[in-house]
């Protein structure tokens, strides 16, 4: 009898949950979307995604080509502008610009999806600058860029909708990229208590492992060689050559596990910028949602013995 009707009760809430997540915002063909990381990946399909669907794109991208490869694989109501998020100026600026074409109207959507992994290695190979790199693309930037467009954000009662990873739930690998994440969500959670008053919703997008331009293994192989010839004979000695070799094997099996399906992710993005009711958070992927997220409820010290069994092991150990 109980079981029964608690499968009733969660039948309808899921119903009621389905019905709610398929209302979408009407209008849409009137609103302005700014999408940052556009020159390839989740950003650059997600400005055709939208302009497909009639929203005026503001595509940012770091370099003139890759704006006008996207131009010219998009309807002309696709602007792009030029956008490095490391740089005030180039924020400055480019908030001018879609100030400009927004007017009185604001800004529906603002996709904070720019983002880089590589420096990254184990954390005692790496610098100072080498976190910093990361830090100011991932979250500085994001941040930087989401304050000088908050208040047309907030003119439109609009979306905020910020790309973090499952990587800001549980950190299993050195570098800044694991850490800005975190700081991403961190920093969503905070703006999303401030906005609700004003209307505006903030959605966090949690993809798990997709393969993208930064998440090239010959590029990370590549960087991480890169980083180990520069390290002291001390540091290497203690790691061992048998220990890079383990972690680029690591780095293969992963690759094997890629999800190249990049619309899993862009459905998220669209759906918290088209349905009148947004989810707080997306997972993106069965291992974000099978795997990761149900690892970041577990404690420490189950975890800690799950990653470290895939670790590479060290020649000296203590």
């Amino acid at each position: 009898m109980w079981l029964y009707l608690a499968a009733v009760l969660a039948g309808l809430y899921l119903l009621r949950r389905w019905h709610r997540e398929r209302q979408t915002v009407p209008r849409l063909s009137e609103k302005y979307v700014l999408i940052t990381g556009c020159d390839t990946g989740f950003g650059n399909l997600l400005a055709r995604q939208l302009d497909a669907r009639g929203l005026r794109v503001l595509a940012a991208c770091l370099t003139e080509t890759g704006a006008a490869q996207l131009r010219a694989a998009a309807s002309p109501r696709l602007q792009t502008v030029l956008l490095d998020v490391t740089s005030s100026q180039s924020i400055t600026a480019a908030a001018a610009w879609v100030r400009e074409h927004v007017g009185d109207q604001g800004l529906w959507g603002l996709v904070n999806n720019a983002g880089i992994a590589i420096p990254t290695a184990p954390n005692e190979w790496l610098t100072k600058d080498d976190f910093v790199k990361v830090l100011d693309v991932n979250l500085i930037g994001l941040i930087e860029v989401t304050l000088s467009l908050l208040p047309l954000v907030r003119r439109a009662r609009g979306r905020v909708v910020n790309v973090a990873s499952v990587m800001g739930r549980v950190s299993f690998f050195g570098g800044g990229y694991c850490i800005s994440k975190f700081g991403v969500e961190a920093f969503s959670d905070s703006l999303r208590l401030e906005m609700r008053s004003f209307g505006v919703k903030v959605s966090v997008i949690e993809p798990g492992y997709f393969k993208t331009v930064i998440t090239s293994v010959e590029n990370l192989e590549n960087n991480i060689l890169s980083i180990w010839e520069k390290l002291p004979e001390e540091t290497k000695a203690s790691y061992g050559e048998n220990y890079l070799k383990e972690f680029f094997v690591k780095l293969r099996k992963l690759q094997e596990k890629y999800n190249s399906n990049l619309t899993l992710v862009t459905d998220c993005m669209e759906h918290a910028l088209t349905s009148r009711y947004p989810r707080t958070r997306y997972s993106a992927g069965w291992d974000a949602k099978l795997l990761y997220i149900p690892l970041s409820y577990l404690p420490s010290a189950l975890t800690d013995v799950i990653f470290t069994w895939s670790y590479p092991k060290p020649a000296q150990k203590a």
